[in-house]
Protein backbone atom coordinates (compact mmCIF):
# COMPACT_ATOMS: atom_id res chain seq x y z
CA UNK A 1 0.00 0.00 0.00
CA UNK A 2 1.35 3.54 -0.96
CA UNK A 3 1.89 5.90 1.71
CA UNK A 4 -0.68 8.29 -0.39
CA UNK A 5 -3.90 6.31 0.68
CA UNK A 6 -3.17 6.10 4.16
CA UNK A 7 -4.90 8.54 6.11
CA UNK A 8 -2.67 11.29 7.68
CA UNK A 9 -1.26 9.95 11.14
CA UNK A 10 0.16 13.09 12.12
CA UNK A 11 -1.53 16.65 12.43
CA UNK A 12 0.35 19.81 13.10
CA UNK A 13 -0.41 22.20 16.67
CA UNK A 14 -1.42 24.87 14.47
CA UNK A 15 -3.65 22.90 12.20
CA UNK A 16 -5.44 21.14 15.21
CA UNK A 17 -5.75 25.14 16.97
CA UNK A 18 -8.02 26.03 13.11
CA UNK A 19 -9.38 23.38 13.00
CA UNK A 20 -10.93 23.62 16.65
CA UNK A 21 -11.48 27.76 15.92
CA UNK A 22 -13.43 26.60 12.86
CA UNK A 23 -15.69 23.95 14.01
CA UNK A 24 -14.49 21.65 11.30
CA UNK A 25 -16.83 20.86 8.41
CA UNK A 26 -17.13 17.59 7.17
CA UNK A 27 -16.17 14.92 9.74
CA UNK A 28 -16.71 15.47 13.41
CA UNK A 29 -13.36 16.66 15.19
CA UNK A 30 -13.06 14.69 18.14
CA UNK A 31 -10.18 15.50 20.71
CA UNK A 32 -8.76 12.66 22.97
CA UNK A 33 -6.54 13.27 25.99
CA UNK A 34 -4.80 9.57 26.32
CA UNK A 35 -2.40 10.35 29.01
CA UNK A 36 -1.46 7.22 31.28
CA UNK A 37 1.69 6.89 33.18
CA UNK A 38 3.40 3.75 34.69
CA UNK A 39 2.85 4.24 38.20
CA UNK A 40 6.22 4.67 39.99
CA UNK A 41 5.81 8.36 37.70
CA UNK A 42 3.33 9.06 40.55
CA UNK A 43 1.03 11.12 37.87
CA UNK A 44 -2.81 11.35 37.91
CA UNK A 45 -3.94 11.77 33.83
CA UNK A 46 -7.26 12.02 35.31
CA UNK A 47 -6.49 14.74 37.64
CA UNK A 48 -4.14 16.62 35.27
CA UNK A 49 -6.68 16.51 32.49
CA UNK A 50 -9.44 18.41 34.63
CA UNK A 51 -6.69 21.17 35.77
CA UNK A 52 -5.50 21.27 31.81
CA UNK A 53 -6.40 19.91 28.89
CA UNK A 54 -6.69 21.02 25.11
CA UNK A 55 -10.36 22.95 24.13
CA UNK A 56 -12.90 20.50 23.60
CA UNK A 57 -10.85 17.23 24.52
CA UNK A 58 -12.59 14.51 26.46
CA UNK A 59 -10.50 12.09 28.37
CA UNK A 60 -9.87 8.15 27.42
CA UNK A 61 -8.67 5.97 30.00
CA UNK A 62 -6.71 3.47 28.81
CA UNK A 63 -7.02 1.01 31.64
CA UNK A 64 -11.06 1.60 31.92
CA UNK A 65 -10.99 0.48 28.42
CA UNK A 66 -9.71 -2.32 28.32
CA UNK A 67 -10.35 -6.00 29.10
CA UNK A 68 -10.85 -6.11 32.93
CA UNK A 69 -10.68 -9.92 33.45
CA UNK A 70 -7.70 -10.41 31.92
CA UNK A 71 -4.68 -10.26 34.76
CA UNK A 72 -2.65 -8.16 32.50
CA UNK A 73 -2.78 -4.39 32.34
CA UNK A 74 -5.14 -2.89 29.74
CA UNK A 75 -5.29 -5.78 27.38
CA UNK A 76 -7.85 -4.95 24.30
CA UNK A 77 -11.53 -4.96 25.25
CA UNK A 78 -13.97 -6.80 23.13
CA UNK A 79 -15.43 -4.64 20.21
CA UNK A 80 -18.80 -3.76 21.48
CA UNK A 81 -16.91 -2.75 24.80
CA UNK A 82 -14.68 -0.53 22.99
CA UNK A 83 -17.89 0.96 20.66
CA UNK A 84 -19.74 2.03 23.97
CA UNK A 85 -16.62 3.54 26.04
CA UNK A 86 -15.63 5.85 22.71
CA UNK A 87 -19.75 6.35 22.04
CA UNK A 88 -20.12 7.85 25.63
CA UNK A 89 -16.95 10.09 24.62
CA UNK A 90 -18.96 11.21 21.79
CA UNK A 91 -16.86 9.46 19.41
CA UNK A 92 -18.95 8.42 16.10
CA UNK A 93 -17.82 6.50 13.17
CA UNK A 94 -17.83 9.87 11.12
CA UNK A 95 -15.49 11.48 13.57
CA UNK A 96 -11.86 12.49 12.84
CA UNK A 97 -10.48 11.83 16.12
CA UNK A 98 -7.31 13.59 17.42
CA UNK A 99 -5.38 11.78 20.15
CA UNK A 100 -2.51 13.23 22.17
CA UNK A 101 -0.80 12.51 25.58
CA UNK A 102 0.68 15.14 28.25
CA UNK A 103 4.09 13.35 28.98
CA UNK A 104 7.47 15.07 28.77
CA UNK A 105 8.32 12.90 25.49
CA UNK A 106 5.49 14.19 23.47
CA UNK A 107 4.11 11.07 22.53
CA UNK A 108 4.08 8.27 25.04
CA UNK A 109 0.70 6.54 25.06
CA UNK A 110 -1.44 8.06 22.74
CA UNK A 111 -0.37 6.25 20.27
CA UNK A 112 -1.76 3.25 21.57
CA UNK A 113 -5.08 4.54 21.20
CA UNK A 114 -4.24 5.62 18.21
CA UNK A 115 -3.84 2.39 16.93
CA UNK A 116 -6.54 0.77 18.79
CA UNK A 117 -9.30 2.84 17.26
CA UNK A 118 -7.36 1.50 13.76
CA UNK A 119 -7.67 -2.13 15.10
CA UNK A 120 -11.24 -1.49 15.75
CA UNK A 121 -12.12 -0.34 12.43
CA UNK A 122 -11.84 3.25 12.82
CA UNK A 123 -9.33 4.78 10.18
CA UNK A 124 -9.85 8.73 10.60
CA UNK A 125 -7.68 8.83 13.53
CA UNK A 126 -4.41 11.29 14.04
CA UNK A 127 -2.10 12.17 16.58
CA UNK A 128 -1.19 15.66 17.22
CA UNK A 129 2.34 15.77 16.44
CA UNK A 130 4.07 16.49 19.48
CA UNK A 131 1.58 16.44 21.94
CA UNK A 132 0.88 18.74 24.87
CA UNK A 133 3.95 19.27 25.13
CA UNK A 134 4.73 20.97 21.79
CA UNK A 135 1.04 22.59 22.00
CA UNK A 136 2.26 24.26 24.86
CA UNK A 137 5.41 25.23 23.63
CA UNK A 138 3.44 26.95 20.83
CA UNK A 139 1.45 28.67 23.09
CA UNK A 140 -2.06 27.58 22.29
CA UNK A 141 -4.77 27.86 25.24
CA UNK A 142 -6.07 25.01 27.48
CA UNK A 143 -8.90 24.92 28.88
CA UNK A 144 -10.17 22.74 32.58
CA UNK A 145 -12.79 21.06 34.41
CA UNK A 146 -14.54 18.27 32.87
CA UNK A 147 -15.58 18.61 29.56
CA UNK A 148 -19.77 17.18 28.67
CA UNK A 149 -20.53 15.56 25.45
CA UNK A 150 -23.39 13.84 23.95
CA UNK A 151 -22.89 10.50 23.30
CA UNK A 152 -22.57 8.92 19.98
CA UNK A 153 -23.23 5.56 18.15
CA UNK A 154 -19.67 3.75 17.60
CA UNK A 155 -19.60 0.82 15.73
CA UNK A 156 -16.30 -1.37 16.13
CA UNK A 157 -15.14 -4.05 14.38
CA UNK A 158 -11.86 -5.97 15.89
CA UNK A 159 -8.99 -6.81 13.10
CA UNK A 160 -7.78 -9.99 14.82
CA UNK A 161 -4.87 -10.02 12.60
CA UNK A 162 -3.39 -6.99 14.40
CA UNK A 163 -3.62 -8.56 17.69
CA UNK A 164 -1.07 -11.40 18.60
CA UNK A 165 -1.16 -13.54 21.89
CA UNK A 166 1.73 -15.59 24.05
CA UNK A 167 0.72 -18.79 21.64
CA UNK A 168 1.47 -16.73 18.75
CA UNK A 169 4.92 -15.55 19.82
CA UNK A 170 5.47 -19.01 21.23
CA UNK A 171 5.42 -20.34 17.59
CA UNK A 172 7.17 -18.09 15.71
CA UNK A 173 10.11 -18.97 17.69
CA UNK A 174 10.22 -21.87 15.48
CA UNK A 175 8.45 -20.64 12.70
CA UNK A 176 10.02 -17.02 12.30
CA UNK A 177 6.62 -16.34 10.29
CA UNK A 178 6.88 -12.46 11.70
CA UNK A 179 9.77 -10.06 12.62
CA UNK A 180 9.81 -8.85 16.76
CA UNK A 181 10.43 -5.43 17.63
CA UNK A 182 10.53 -4.20 21.13
CA UNK A 183 10.26 -0.17 22.05
CA UNK A 184 11.09 -0.48 25.74
CA UNK A 185 14.49 1.01 26.76
CA UNK A 186 18.04 -0.97 25.78
CA UNK A 187 18.35 -1.53 29.38
CA UNK A 188 15.18 -3.50 30.26
CA UNK A 189 15.92 -5.11 26.89
CA UNK A 190 19.41 -6.15 27.61
CA UNK A 191 18.13 -7.15 30.96
CA UNK A 192 19.90 -4.91 32.73
CA UNK A 193 17.80 -2.16 34.18
CA UNK A 194 14.89 -3.19 36.49
CA UNK A 195 11.36 -3.41 35.33
CA UNK A 196 8.70 -0.83 36.66
CA UNK A 197 6.29 -3.88 37.52
CA UNK A 198 7.30 -5.49 40.84
CA UNK A 199 8.18 -9.45 40.37
CA UNK A 200 9.06 -9.10 36.83
CA UNK A 201 12.47 -9.45 35.84
CA UNK A 202 13.86 -7.50 32.53
CA UNK A 203 15.24 -9.32 29.28
CA UNK A 204 13.82 -9.97 25.61
CA UNK A 205 12.05 -12.57 23.61
CA UNK A 206 14.49 -14.29 22.00
CA UNK A 207 15.19 -13.30 18.26
CA UNK A 208 13.68 -9.85 18.72
CA UNK A 209 15.41 -6.60 18.24
CA UNK A 210 15.67 -3.45 19.86
CA UNK A 211 14.07 0.09 19.45
CA UNK A 212 13.32 2.03 22.27
CA UNK A 213 10.27 4.11 21.52
CA UNK A 214 12.15 7.47 22.32
CA UNK A 215 14.05 6.95 18.62
CA UNK A 216 11.29 7.21 16.81
CA UNK A 217 11.17 11.13 18.54
CA UNK A 218 13.11 14.40 17.86
CA UNK A 219 14.71 16.09 21.05
CA UNK A 220 11.70 18.38 21.04
CA UNK A 221 9.26 15.46 21.36
CA UNK A 222 8.00 15.51 17.58
CA UNK A 223 7.81 12.68 15.06
CA UNK A 224 10.99 11.95 13.12
CA UNK A 225 10.53 12.06 9.46
CA UNK A 226 9.22 9.00 7.25
CA UNK A 227 13.25 9.22 6.11
CA UNK A 228 15.07 9.32 9.46
CA UNK A 229 12.01 6.37 10.65
CA UNK A 230 12.95 4.05 7.40
CA UNK A 231 16.79 4.63 8.17
CA UNK A 232 16.34 3.59 12.12
CA UNK A 233 14.58 0.29 11.22
CA UNK A 234 17.24 -0.19 8.05
CA UNK A 235 19.52 -0.03 11.06
CA UNK A 236 18.13 -2.82 13.16
CA UNK A 237 17.76 -4.95 10.14
CA UNK A 238 14.03 -4.55 10.14
CA UNK A 239 12.28 -5.32 6.50
CA UNK A 240 9.29 -3.28 6.34
CA UNK A 241 8.16 -5.44 3.36
CA UNK A 242 8.18 -8.13 5.72
CA UNK A 243 5.41 -9.02 8.45
CA UNK A 244 6.30 -6.95 11.25
CA UNK A 245 4.74 -7.18 15.46
CA UNK A 246 6.16 -4.95 18.19
CA UNK A 247 5.89 -5.63 21.52
CA UNK A 248 7.06 -3.64 25.24
CA UNK A 249 6.10 -3.62 28.87
CA UNK A 250 2.36 -4.01 28.39
CA UNK A 251 1.36 -2.83 25.01
CA UNK A 252 1.38 0.44 25.43
CA UNK A 253 4.83 2.16 23.82
CA UNK A 254 4.95 -0.95 21.31
CA UNK A 255 2.51 1.12 19.39
CA UNK A 256 5.06 3.43 18.40
CA UNK A 257 6.54 0.89 16.22
CA UNK A 258 3.38 0.52 15.03
CA UNK A 259 3.12 4.29 14.23
CA UNK A 260 6.73 4.61 12.64
CA UNK A 261 6.26 2.16 10.30
CA UNK A 262 2.55 3.67 9.44
CA UNK A 263 4.50 6.63 8.42
CA UNK A 264 7.41 4.39 6.24
CA UNK A 265 3.75 3.15 4.33
CA UNK A 266 3.14 0.12 6.26
CA UNK A 267 -0.31 -0.02 8.38
CA UNK A 268 -0.27 -3.55 9.01
CA UNK A 269 1.95 -4.34 12.27
CA UNK A 270 0.20 -6.04 14.98
CA UNK A 271 1.04 -5.87 18.63
CA UNK A 272 1.65 -8.42 20.79
CA UNK A 273 -0.86 -7.21 23.43
CA UNK A 274 0.15 -8.98 26.56
CA UNK A 275 3.75 -7.67 26.11
CA UNK A 276 7.14 -8.61 28.22
CA UNK A 277 4.58 -8.64 31.56
CA UNK A 278 2.85 -11.64 30.19
CA UNK A 279 5.47 -13.33 28.27
CA UNK A 280 7.86 -13.38 31.70
CA UNK A 281 5.13 -14.82 33.60
CA UNK A 282 4.43 -17.88 31.28
CA UNK A 283 7.26 -18.23 30.02
CA UNK A 284 10.30 -21.01 30.10
CA UNK A 285 12.99 -19.87 31.56
CA UNK A 286 15.04 -20.35 28.42
CA UNK A 287 13.07 -18.29 26.55
CA UNK A 288 14.06 -15.43 28.64
CA UNK A 289 16.73 -13.97 27.31
CA UNK A 290 19.04 -11.84 29.49
CA UNK A 291 22.22 -10.19 30.66
CA UNK A 292 20.66 -10.11 34.38
CA UNK A 293 19.24 -12.48 36.32
CA UNK A 294 16.53 -13.82 33.93
CA UNK A 295 13.92 -16.31 35.37
CA UNK A 296 13.96 -19.39 37.43
CA UNK A 297 11.86 -22.11 37.79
Amino acid sequence: MSQQLLYRALVSAKWLSEAIKSKQTGQALKVVDASWYLPKMKRDPKQEFEERHIPGAVFFDIDQCSDRTSPYDHMMPKADEFAEYVGKLGVGNDSHVVVYDGSDQGLFSAPRVWWMFRVFGHEAVSLLDGGLKNWLREGFPLSSGKTQVAPSDFHATLDKCMVKTYEDILDNLDSHRFQVVDARVEGRFRGIEPEPRDGIEPGHIPGSLNMPFTSFLTESGLEKTPEQIRSLFQEKKVDLSKPLVATCGSGVTACHVALGAYLCGKPDVAVYDGAWVEWYMRAQPENIISEGKGKTV
